[in-house]
Protein backbone atom coordinates (compact mmCIF):
# COMPACT_ATOMS: atom_id res chain seq x y z
CA UNK A 1 0.00 0.00 0.00
CA UNK A 2 1.31 3.49 -0.67
CA UNK A 3 2.58 5.31 2.00
CA UNK A 4 2.30 9.38 2.45
CA UNK A 5 5.46 10.47 0.24
CA UNK A 6 6.29 14.19 -0.62
CA UNK A 7 3.96 15.46 -3.47
CA UNK A 8 5.68 16.45 -6.08
CA UNK A 9 4.27 20.03 -7.51
CA UNK A 10 6.77 21.63 -9.83
CA UNK A 11 6.08 24.37 -12.87
CA UNK A 12 8.40 24.74 -15.87
CA UNK A 13 10.58 27.62 -14.61
CA UNK A 14 12.67 30.41 -17.34
CA UNK A 15 10.52 31.14 -20.38
CA UNK A 16 8.07 28.46 -20.05
CA UNK A 17 5.69 30.86 -17.41
CA UNK A 18 2.16 30.23 -16.92
CA UNK A 19 0.42 32.88 -18.30
CA UNK A 20 -12.76 22.97 -29.98
CA UNK A 21 -12.20 22.63 -35.08
CA UNK A 22 -8.54 24.44 -35.39
CA UNK A 23 -8.25 27.84 -36.34
CA UNK A 24 -4.58 28.49 -37.68
CA UNK A 25 -5.12 32.43 -37.26
CA UNK A 26 -6.38 32.45 -33.90
CA UNK A 27 -4.80 34.10 -31.05
CA UNK A 28 -6.53 32.87 -27.92
CA UNK A 29 -6.38 29.50 -26.55
CA UNK A 30 -8.68 26.47 -27.76
CA UNK A 31 -11.91 26.70 -26.02
CA UNK A 32 -11.77 24.76 -22.72
CA UNK A 33 -8.28 24.37 -23.10
CA UNK A 34 -5.43 24.35 -20.60
CA UNK A 35 -1.75 23.88 -19.64
CA UNK A 36 -1.06 20.31 -17.85
CA UNK A 37 -0.86 21.11 -14.38
CA UNK A 38 2.82 20.04 -13.96
CA UNK A 39 3.76 21.55 -17.46
CA UNK A 40 3.54 25.35 -18.63
CA UNK A 41 3.57 26.43 -21.99
CA UNK A 42 6.35 28.17 -23.59
CA UNK A 43 6.01 32.12 -22.88
CA UNK A 44 3.86 33.50 -25.44
CA UNK A 45 2.05 30.52 -27.15
CA UNK A 46 -1.39 29.44 -27.81
CA UNK A 47 -3.13 26.26 -27.42
CA UNK A 48 -4.85 25.24 -30.61
CA UNK A 49 -5.53 21.42 -30.44
CA UNK A 50 -6.49 19.83 -26.92
CA UNK A 51 -7.38 16.59 -25.85
CA UNK A 52 -7.90 14.25 -22.47
CA UNK A 53 -8.46 10.49 -22.05
CA UNK A 54 -8.63 9.09 -18.81
CA UNK A 55 -7.07 5.87 -20.07
CA UNK A 56 -5.76 4.63 -23.43
CA UNK A 57 -2.67 4.05 -24.54
CA UNK A 58 0.06 5.29 -25.74
CA UNK A 59 2.97 4.14 -27.96
CA UNK A 60 6.47 6.56 -26.57
CA UNK A 61 8.76 6.64 -29.16
CA UNK A 62 12.48 5.68 -28.11
CA UNK A 63 14.33 5.77 -31.02
CA UNK A 64 14.17 7.93 -34.23
CA UNK A 65 15.50 5.81 -36.84
CA UNK A 66 12.54 4.51 -38.53
CA UNK A 67 12.62 1.19 -40.44
CA UNK A 68 10.45 0.47 -43.01
CA UNK A 69 7.95 2.95 -42.09
CA UNK A 70 8.11 2.16 -37.88
CA UNK A 71 10.50 2.69 -35.10
CA UNK A 72 12.93 1.40 -34.28
CA UNK A 73 12.08 0.98 -30.52
CA UNK A 74 9.49 1.89 -28.43
CA UNK A 75 7.67 1.57 -25.34
CA UNK A 76 3.80 0.93 -24.92
CA UNK A 77 2.24 2.85 -21.77
CA UNK A 78 -1.35 3.01 -20.37
CA UNK A 79 -2.69 5.15 -18.08
CA UNK A 80 -4.22 8.93 -18.65
CA UNK A 81 -3.74 10.60 -22.20
CA UNK A 82 -3.20 14.44 -22.31
CA UNK A 83 -2.21 15.68 -25.48
CA UNK A 84 -1.48 19.82 -26.37
CA UNK A 85 -0.26 21.29 -29.50
CA UNK A 86 0.77 24.83 -29.24
CA UNK A 87 1.05 27.64 -31.74
CA UNK A 88 4.70 29.10 -30.63
CA UNK A 89 5.49 32.88 -31.33
CA UNK A 90 6.77 33.46 -34.66
CA UNK A 91 10.70 34.42 -35.05
CA UNK A 92 11.83 32.03 -31.63
CA UNK A 93 13.40 29.01 -33.24
CA UNK A 94 12.69 25.80 -32.39
CA UNK A 95 16.09 24.99 -30.31
CA UNK A 96 15.38 28.02 -27.81
CA UNK A 97 11.65 26.55 -27.30
CA UNK A 98 13.26 23.30 -27.01
CA UNK A 99 16.04 23.83 -24.95
CA UNK A 100 13.30 25.88 -22.67
CA UNK A 101 11.48 22.51 -22.19
CA UNK A 102 14.88 20.19 -21.95
CA UNK A 103 16.27 21.96 -19.04
CA UNK A 104 13.21 22.75 -17.24
CA UNK A 105 12.13 19.36 -17.25
CA UNK A 106 15.38 18.09 -16.25
CA UNK A 107 15.32 20.56 -13.36
CA UNK A 108 11.39 19.20 -12.40
CA UNK A 109 13.22 15.45 -12.26
CA UNK A 110 12.37 13.91 -15.27
CA UNK A 111 14.92 11.55 -16.84
CA UNK A 112 14.91 11.82 -21.07
CA UNK A 113 15.02 8.75 -22.18
CA UNK A 114 15.66 9.63 -25.50
CA UNK A 115 15.55 12.23 -28.01
CA UNK A 116 16.82 13.06 -31.59
CA UNK A 117 16.83 16.55 -33.87
CA UNK A 118 17.06 17.26 -37.82
CA UNK A 119 17.19 14.43 -39.85
CA UNK A 120 18.21 12.45 -36.73
CA UNK A 121 14.55 12.06 -35.82
CA UNK A 122 13.89 10.34 -39.42
CA UNK A 123 14.75 12.05 -43.29
CA UNK A 124 11.94 13.01 -45.38
CA UNK A 125 9.93 15.89 -45.72
CA UNK A 126 6.47 15.58 -43.19
CA UNK A 127 7.98 12.14 -42.35
CA UNK A 128 8.33 11.73 -38.49
CA UNK A 129 5.07 13.88 -37.81
CA UNK A 130 3.31 11.91 -40.38
CA UNK A 131 4.70 8.49 -38.38
CA UNK A 132 3.84 9.66 -34.83
CA UNK A 133 0.37 10.65 -35.34
CA UNK A 134 0.13 7.45 -37.16
CA UNK A 135 1.13 5.74 -34.20
CA UNK A 136 -1.38 8.26 -31.69
CA UNK A 137 -3.77 9.64 -33.74
CA UNK A 138 -5.07 12.78 -32.82
CA UNK A 139 -8.63 13.20 -32.65
CA UNK A 140 -8.33 15.34 -35.42
CA UNK A 141 -6.02 14.99 -38.24
CA UNK A 142 -6.43 18.45 -38.91
CA UNK A 143 -4.07 19.03 -35.44
CA UNK A 144 -1.20 16.97 -37.78
CA UNK A 145 -0.83 20.09 -40.41
CA UNK A 146 0.49 22.09 -37.58
CA UNK A 147 3.66 20.00 -36.68
CA UNK A 148 4.55 19.37 -40.81
CA UNK A 149 7.79 21.85 -41.47
CA UNK A 150 11.20 20.97 -42.52
CA UNK A 151 13.50 18.28 -40.99
CA UNK A 152 16.56 20.15 -40.41
CA UNK A 153 14.22 22.21 -37.49
CA UNK A 154 12.41 19.28 -36.23
CA UNK A 155 13.43 18.18 -32.21
CA UNK A 156 11.84 15.19 -30.64
CA UNK A 157 12.51 14.36 -26.82
CA UNK A 158 10.81 11.62 -24.75
CA UNK A 159 11.11 12.13 -21.09
CA UNK A 160 10.23 9.95 -17.44
CA UNK A 161 9.47 11.34 -13.81
CA UNK A 162 9.52 8.02 -10.77
CA UNK A 163 6.86 8.76 -8.92
CA UNK A 164 4.94 6.16 -6.12
CA UNK A 165 2.02 7.50 -6.94
CA UNK A 166 2.62 6.55 -10.95
CA UNK A 167 5.18 7.24 -13.05
CA UNK A 168 4.52 10.45 -15.90
CA UNK A 169 6.35 10.23 -19.06
CA UNK A 170 6.32 13.02 -21.77
CA UNK A 171 6.95 13.54 -25.55
CA UNK A 172 7.88 16.39 -26.80
CA UNK A 173 7.92 18.03 -30.25
CA UNK A 174 8.99 20.72 -31.95
CA UNK A 175 8.88 22.05 -35.17
CA UNK A 176 8.76 25.02 -37.60
CA UNK A 177 5.91 24.25 -39.35
CA UNK A 178 5.34 25.25 -43.33
CA UNK A 179 2.85 27.75 -41.81
CA UNK A 180 6.11 29.76 -41.05
CA UNK A 181 5.93 29.61 -36.81
CA UNK A 182 6.94 26.85 -34.55
CA UNK A 183 4.34 24.45 -32.98
CA UNK A 184 4.70 22.29 -30.15
CA UNK A 185 3.33 18.87 -29.45
CA UNK A 186 3.34 18.02 -25.81
CA UNK A 187 1.79 14.78 -24.44
CA UNK A 188 1.58 13.99 -20.99
CA UNK A 189 0.80 10.17 -20.07
CA UNK A 190 0.19 9.78 -16.33
CA UNK A 191 0.84 5.84 -15.90
CA UNK A 192 -2.02 4.34 -13.61
CA UNK A 193 -4.09 1.34 -13.35
CA UNK A 194 -7.77 1.42 -15.33
CA UNK A 195 -10.62 2.17 -13.15
CA UNK A 196 -12.14 -0.99 -11.56
CA UNK A 197 -15.32 -1.58 -10.31
CA UNK A 198 -16.67 -1.39 -14.27
CA UNK A 199 -17.03 -5.25 -14.03
CA UNK A 200 -18.10 -6.83 -11.22
CA UNK A 201 -18.87 -10.40 -10.07
CA UNK A 202 -22.56 -10.21 -10.74
CA UNK A 203 -24.26 -13.23 -8.40
CA UNK A 204 -23.31 -14.81 -5.65
CA UNK A 205 -22.96 -18.19 -7.54
CA UNK A 206 -20.30 -16.70 -9.78
CA UNK A 207 -17.95 -15.90 -6.33
CA UNK A 208 -19.32 -19.74 -5.12
CA UNK A 209 -17.91 -20.93 -8.36
CA UNK A 210 -14.74 -19.22 -8.37
CA UNK A 211 -14.12 -20.28 -5.03
CA UNK A 212 -14.99 -23.82 -5.37
CA UNK A 213 -12.65 -23.87 -8.65
CA UNK A 214 -9.68 -22.23 -7.04
CA UNK A 215 -10.17 -22.53 -2.95
CA UNK A 216 -9.53 -18.19 -3.24
CA UNK A 217 -11.01 -14.90 -5.37
CA UNK A 218 -9.58 -11.58 -5.80
CA UNK A 219 -11.80 -9.18 -4.65
CA UNK A 220 -10.97 -5.71 -6.19
CA UNK A 221 -14.47 -4.14 -5.58
CA UNK A 222 -13.65 -3.40 -1.69
CA UNK A 223 -12.36 0.20 -1.59
CA UNK A 224 -10.06 2.07 1.17
CA UNK A 225 -8.64 5.46 1.17
CA UNK A 226 -5.00 5.08 1.04
CA UNK A 227 -3.52 4.51 4.41
CA UNK A 228 -6.65 3.52 5.58
CA UNK A 229 -8.84 0.50 6.69
CA UNK A 230 -11.91 2.30 6.66
CA UNK A 231 -14.00 0.52 4.15
CA UNK A 232 -15.41 3.00 1.57
CA UNK A 233 -19.67 3.18 0.90
CA UNK A 234 -19.19 2.24 -2.47
CA UNK A 235 -17.86 -1.31 -1.80
CA UNK A 236 -21.72 -2.22 -0.57
CA UNK A 237 -22.61 -4.36 -3.78
CA UNK A 238 -19.40 -6.79 -2.94
CA UNK A 239 -20.34 -6.87 0.10
CA UNK A 240 -23.73 -7.71 0.32
CA UNK A 241 -22.44 -10.72 -2.62
CA UNK A 242 -20.18 -12.62 0.07
CA UNK A 243 -22.82 -12.54 2.68
CA UNK A 244 -25.17 -13.75 0.72
CA UNK A 245 -23.06 -16.56 -0.75
CA UNK A 246 -22.48 -17.22 3.28
CA UNK A 247 -26.14 -17.33 3.81
CA UNK A 248 -26.52 -19.92 1.09
CA UNK A 249 -23.62 -22.06 2.17
CA UNK A 250 -23.58 -22.20 5.96
CA UNK A 251 -21.27 -24.28 6.34
CA UNK A 252 -18.95 -22.57 3.85
CA UNK A 253 -16.00 -20.59 6.38
CA UNK A 254 -13.74 -18.21 4.93
CA UNK A 255 -10.80 -16.11 5.18
CA UNK A 256 -10.54 -12.65 4.66
CA UNK A 257 -6.81 -11.77 3.46
CA UNK A 258 -5.50 -8.13 3.12
CA UNK A 259 -2.69 -7.42 0.92
CA UNK A 260 -0.87 -4.83 0.13
CA UNK A 261 1.96 -3.37 -2.97
CA UNK A 262 5.53 -3.53 -1.52
CA UNK A 263 5.58 0.69 -1.35
CA UNK A 264 6.77 1.43 2.59
CA UNK A 265 8.18 -0.29 5.56
CA UNK A 266 7.18 -4.06 5.48
CA UNK A 267 6.03 -4.15 9.38
CA UNK A 268 3.46 -1.10 8.23
CA UNK A 269 2.15 -2.60 5.57
CA UNK A 270 1.25 -6.27 7.52
CA UNK A 271 -0.70 -4.01 9.84
CA UNK A 272 -2.23 -1.86 7.35
CA UNK A 273 -3.79 -5.20 6.02
CA UNK A 274 -4.32 -6.76 8.74
CA UNK A 275 -6.54 -3.67 9.79
CA UNK A 276 -7.91 -3.67 6.85
CA UNK A 277 -8.93 -7.30 6.43
CA UNK A 278 -10.43 -6.98 10.46
CA UNK A 279 -12.92 -3.69 8.92
CA UNK A 280 -14.30 -6.19 6.43
CA UNK A 281 -14.67 -8.60 8.24
CA UNK A 282 -16.42 -6.30 11.10
CA UNK A 283 -18.45 -4.50 8.61
CA UNK A 284 -19.92 -8.05 7.19
CA UNK A 285 -20.87 -9.38 10.83
CA UNK A 286 -22.30 -5.97 11.82
CA UNK A 287 -23.98 -4.02 8.95
CA UNK A 288 -24.64 -7.25 7.24
CA UNK A 289 -25.28 -9.57 9.60
CA UNK A 290 -23.01 -12.18 8.54
CA UNK A 291 -22.43 -15.09 10.72
CA UNK A 292 -19.26 -14.66 12.60
CA UNK A 293 -18.15 -18.42 12.58
CA UNK A 294 -17.71 -18.22 9.07
CA UNK A 295 -15.47 -15.30 9.14
CA UNK A 296 -11.81 -15.06 10.09
CA UNK A 297 -9.46 -12.25 9.22
CA UNK A 298 -5.66 -12.30 8.14
CA UNK A 299 -3.51 -9.70 6.95
CA UNK A 300 0.01 -10.90 4.49
CA UNK A 301 1.28 -7.20 3.52
CA UNK A 302 2.97 -7.62 0.34
CA UNK A 303 4.12 -10.79 0.77
CA UNK A 304 2.02 -12.66 -1.78
CA UNK A 305 2.17 -10.59 -4.69
CA UNK A 306 -0.20 -11.35 -8.14
CA UNK A 307 1.86 -8.88 -10.54
CA UNK A 308 4.97 -7.18 -10.37
CA UNK A 309 5.27 -4.43 -7.73
CA UNK A 310 7.35 -2.03 -10.04
CA UNK A 311 4.53 -0.49 -12.08
CA UNK A 312 1.66 0.80 -11.11
CA UNK A 313 -0.61 -0.96 -12.59
CA UNK A 314 0.97 -4.41 -10.53
CA UNK A 315 0.95 -2.55 -7.55
CA UNK A 316 -2.65 -1.89 -8.76
CA UNK A 317 -3.68 -6.04 -8.39
CA UNK A 318 -1.67 -6.26 -5.57
CA UNK A 319 -3.69 -3.80 -3.19
CA UNK A 320 -6.88 -6.33 -2.92
CA UNK A 321 -8.73 -8.59 -0.67
CA UNK A 322 -8.96 -12.21 -0.91
CA UNK A 323 -12.01 -14.27 -0.10
CA UNK A 324 -10.01 -18.10 0.93
CA UNK A 325 -11.63 -21.20 1.68
CA UNK A 326 -11.03 -22.44 5.50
Amino acid sequence: MRIKNKIVLFCLLGAMLLTAGIAYGQDEDREGSKDHPLISRYLGSIIIYYEIREFDEYVLPLAGKLEEGKLSKSQDLEGKVTRITYKAPEGRSTLEIYRNYELSLKRAGFEVLFSCAKEGCGEGNYYWPDLFCDLNPLFEGGAKDMLRGEDRYQRYLSAKLSRPEGDVYVSLYVSLGHRSYPAVQLDVIEVKPMETGLVVINTEEALAGAIAKAGHIAIYGIYFDTDKAEVKPESKPVLEKIVKLLQQNPNLKLYVVGHTDNVGDLTYNMELSQARADAVVKMLISKYNADAKQLKAYGVGPLLPVASNKTEEGRAKNRRVELVEQ
